[in-house]
């Protein structure tokens, strides 16, 4: 294993979790401002779930673009999907329709699924196993960071300058942000020994019980956020009257208990073992969701239950990405297909599921995290 420089290490990882910042930004602003979205389009709510879909279904392609990190080295990789991202929330300043919403989101979201397989990957060559679990919760601020920063300005723009604004800002720093990659990053563009072809990666995992399982688990794990996921906007506009701003401000309790959730990784999942602490995770998200339709009557209440929730979910699933780094190498990629699987299906019959109400989104993310845990315990071992 290739070492990276220790004084290197936290300016690169403050790089990571800033990209990520940005592109986690561009992909979740889509999810509070749905009905905003929609309205500001002309188009229904059901056409933007839609494109949420499609996007989501573009992960499928992960073992295919994510092994991209093998073949062209993690470097250029990331470059190349920042690129990626930015075109297409530029595409957007030109071509303000629907259409060109649609192909940002689906340029957006392969340039996500080139950068974070990458610089999982290079965190992976460079970190030992026994502190990866911190190194990976640290870039994944840049997940919390999007909700807890960025929705919040996001919101704040929108409701100002109205729904382009942010397009052009996130586009231009995407482009920053490949300079910045290129003088943090000089010459390091480290590759795996042996380049990996689709069907050898497929064939690596299907041998292995414990990594279908794990994928099989971020899959239901993924569902289950993204029923709720699809829906929380539309769920506090409508129930609560929160405008534009105010939705933004909302998300901001999302980020603050996804980064409490990765805070949790960094102090406990490594002491704990990850197996034991998506164990724990996974219970916390099967309580959390049933405890969530039953918050409906007090704004204060749908926030903290939507609080409860992310933050469990969130030290569940980056503890499983710690874990997954280690079963095999093909797990990086596979990993986000099968998460990507997971938000196609939530995003396509949450909205469905939301028309008996809130209740019905909470009982199969209940059962999706139940399901989960009787995999984690009869196949999967790691450590």
């Amino acid at each position: 294993m290739s070492q990276a420089p220790r004084s290197s290490l936290p300016r690169q990882l403050l790089l990571f979790s800033s990209i990520r910042a940005v592109i986690n930004t561009g992909y979740r602003m889509v999810y509070p401002f749905l009905p905003t979205l929609s309205r500001a389009l002309g188009v229904s709510i059901e056409s933007i779930v839609l494109a949420i879909t499609a996007r989501s279904l573009l992960g499928f392609l992960g073992p295919v673009i994510g092994s991209a990190g093998d073949i062209l080295g993690r470097r250029k990789t990331m470059v190349i999907g920042i690129l990626l991202f930015s075109s297409g929330f530029l595409l957007v300043v030109l071509w303000p329709t629907y259409t060109g919403l649609f192909l940002a989101l689906l340029l957006g979201t392969a340039g996500k699924i080139l950068f974070d397989p990458a610089m999982q990957a290079y965190l992976g060559d460079s970190v030992t196993y026994n502190q990866r679990g911190r190194v990976i919760a640290i870039t994944e601020f840049g997940w919390s960071g999007a909700a807890l920063v960025g929705l919040p300005i996001t919101g704040w723009l929108i409701a100002r300058y109205g729904w382009l604004a942010p397009f052009p800002i996130l586009g231009v720093l995407g482009l920053l942000a490949v300079v910045l990659l290129f003088r943090t990053l000089p010459g390091l563009n480290l590759r795996t020994a042996a380049r990996t072809t689709f069907y050898q990666t497929i064939k690596s995992i299907l041998r292995e019980p414990s990594a279908t399982a794990a994928l099989a688990v971020a899959f239901l794990l993924s569902t289950g956020n993204e029923v709720v996921n699809i829906v929380y906007g539309i769920w506090l506009e409508g129930g609560f009257g929160l405008q534009v701003a105010a939705l933004g401000a909302a998300s901001a309790v999302i980020g603050a208990a996804e980064l409490a959730g990765e805070g949790a990784v960094v102090a406990w999942t490594d002491r704990l073992g990850k197996r034991r602490a998506i164990g724990i995770g996974l219970v916390v998200v099967a309580l959390a969701c049933l405890l969530l339709p039953f918050t409906a009557n007090s704004l204060a209440f749908a926030l903290f239950g939507l609080f409860l929730f992310y933050i469990a979910f969130e030290f569940t699933f980056v503890s499983l990405i710690s874990m997954v780094s280690e079963i095999t190498p093909a797990l990086l990629a596979g990993n986000l297909t099968a998460a990507a699987g997971g938000r196609a299906l939530g995003a396509w019959i949450g909205p469905q599921l939301f028309s008996w109400g809130l209740m019905a989104n909470a009982t199969v993310g209940t059962l999706t995290a139940i399901l989960s845990l009787i995999l984690l315990i009869r196949l999967i071992r790691v450590e």
